[in-house]
C-alpha cells in the first residue's frame, strides 16, 4: 500500500510531466531505475536529454532545498549510467532540471517551479 508521502510524489510526477509536455517536452521515460537508483523523469527538449528530478511538498516548504549534495552527485551519476546504457553518444547534449511542486491537501498545485540546469557537474 503507497504512503501519502508516495502518493504526493506520485501525483507530483504526473503534474511535472503534464507541465513538460505541454512546453514541448517529449516523454523518454517515467520512474527510469537501475541498481544506483531512479530518474523521475526523462525527456527530450529538442536535441538536448533532459532528466528530471520531482520534488513535491505539501504546504508552502521548499521543495527544491531538499536536494542535498549527496543527492546532486546520485542524479549525476544516474545521467552516466542511463547514457552509458542507452548507447547515447557522448557529445549528446544534456542536463538536470529541478521541477519543485507545493500542493495543497486537496491535491492543487500553489506553486510549480522549473529549475533548468539545477544540478551542474563540477570540474
Amino acid at each position: 500500500m503507497a504512503t501519502s508521502r508516495t502518493k504526493l510524489g506520485d501525483q507530483g510526477e504526473q503534474v511535472a510531466m503534464r507541465y513538460l509536455l505541454t512546453h514541448g517536452y517529449e516523454l523518454i521515460a517515467h520512474k527510469w531505475r537501475c541498481k544506483n537508483g531512479e530518474i523521475d523523469l526523462i525527456t527530450r527538449q529538442q536535441t538536448e536529454l533532459v532528466f528530471v528530478e520531482v520534488r513535491t511538498r505539501a504546504g508552502r516548504a521548499s521543495p527544491a532545498e531538499s536536494i542535498d549534495l549527496r543527492k546532486q552527485h546520485k542524479l549525476i551519476e544516474l545521467a552516466y549510467t542511463y547514457t552509458a546504457q542507452n548507447s547515447i553518444s557522448p557529445e549528446t547534449a544534456w542536463r538536470i532540471d529541478v521541477i519543485a511542486i507545493n500542493m495543497d491537501q486537496h491535491g492543487n498545485v500553489l506553486r510549480l517551479s522549473h529549475i533548468r540546469n539545477a544540478i551542474e557537474e563540477k570540474q
